[in-house]
């Protein structure tokens, strides 16, 4: 077989545009003059268009093992491969350039109008300047941010929200097949952050791309994961599941902290509606959108103090209703599906 060039990796790469697989085998960590690794023989694969959320205590290396993958850090041993091709073989400098990084400081250029900042990349890529121009607005569209009216702006002139979606934008700017985002909605209020966190969702179910994604925070790892990584010191893998299995089936003490208490409520959030038994319609019942969760339903239920919500199609037609009873057998219906087999 042919040896493959590391050009030719960055051409494979810069070719790709949907989601690739990610894996890490036995990467570690060491830094001088410390007596025990940072990261100690950390091993993952990660499909293709996967969104995997890293979730761990502050110090316990998720931020240092996810900075390994673009190199910003460099591993002390171990190999990472993006789809199938070896990193460690490349430029780092290069590599960074076809892998979008958001962190929570954002990191917008000052001196940059918000057009400068999200066409830094492309620039650095040799496209010309009509290609970025075009770039630079559709994906300002795509976070929701009018070009005609930020293109222009600078960072300072903008909330945080808004620098926040700014900074995303950057990140895929050359359309990259991955993406780490280290805690990027940290620093927002909670407000923002959930707006955020449903603009972000919103927009991966389009672009499809391998996201890495740091949080300390775990329900913001339910909300958003595909998977979710519950790391222990050193980056250890406690527990490597959907976030409907982790919560069903938390793997030891430590994954049980983290859920914390209301695991019932938060395995809610992550059940839709029509996965319920309807009854029948019930006249003058509140409607919840059958896009939404058990949890919105089980919340109408309780702020309007009623037996039944109504479930209703995007056209306003009724297709039944539900009952705090339904929403319990529901519940238990999910957690015998995700029951480890004896």
């Amino acid at each position: 077989m042919p040896e493959v060039t590391a050009n030719e990796t960055i051409s494979a790469l810069a070719g790709e545009h949907r989601g690739v697989s990610i894996e890490l085998d036995a990467v570690t960590k060491t830094y001088p003059g410390q007596p025990q690794s940072a990261v100690a023989d950390f091993s993952m694969r990660i499909e293709p268009g996967q969104l995997v959320m890293f979730v761990g205590p502050s110090g316990c290396g998720k931020t240092t093992t996810m900075k390994m993958v673009n190199r910003i850090i460099e591993p002390s041993s171990g190999s990472i491969r993006i789809d199938e091709k070896d990193v460690l073989s490349i430029n780092p400098h290069e590599l960074r350039r076809h892998i979008g990084y958001v962190i929570q400081q954002i990191g917008l250029f000052p001196h940059m109008t918000i057009a400068e900042n999200v066409g830094a990349v492309p620039r650095l890529l040799g496209w010309d300047k009509a290609r970025t121009a075009a770039r630079v607005e559709e994906l300002l569209t795509t976070v929701q941010l009018d070009p005609r009216t930020f293109a222009h702006r600078f960072p300072r002139q903008l909330s945080g929200g808004q620098q926040q979606r700014v900074g995303v934008a950057r990140a895929l700017a050359a359309d990259p097949p991955v993406m780490l985002m280290d805690e990027p909605f940290g620093a927002t209020d909670p407000i923002t952050r959930e707006k955020l966190q449903a603009e972000f969702l919103r927009l991966q179910a389009t672009i499809g791309k391998t996201i890495i994604f740091v949080t300390h925070d775990f329900d913001e790892a339910i909300r958003l994961g595909d998977r979710i990584a519950v790391l222990s010191e050193r980056s250890q893998i406690e527990q490597f599941d959907t976030p409907a299995k982790i919560l069903a089936n938390p793997a030891n003490d430590y994954v049980r902290s983290f859920i914390g208490s209301g695991s019932a409520l938060k395995r809610l959030t992550l059940i839709p509606v029509t996965s319920a038994e309807l009854g029948p319609k019930a006249e003058g019942a509140p409607c919840v959108d059958e896009g939404a969760t058990l949890r919105d339903a089980l919340d109408l239920l309780v702020l309007n103090g009623g037996d039944r919500v109504n479930v209703s199609t995007a056209d306003g037609r009724v297709t039944g209703s539900l009952t705090h009873a339904a929403i319990s057998a529901s519940l238990d219906t999910v957690a015998a599906e995700h029951r480890p087999v004896v």
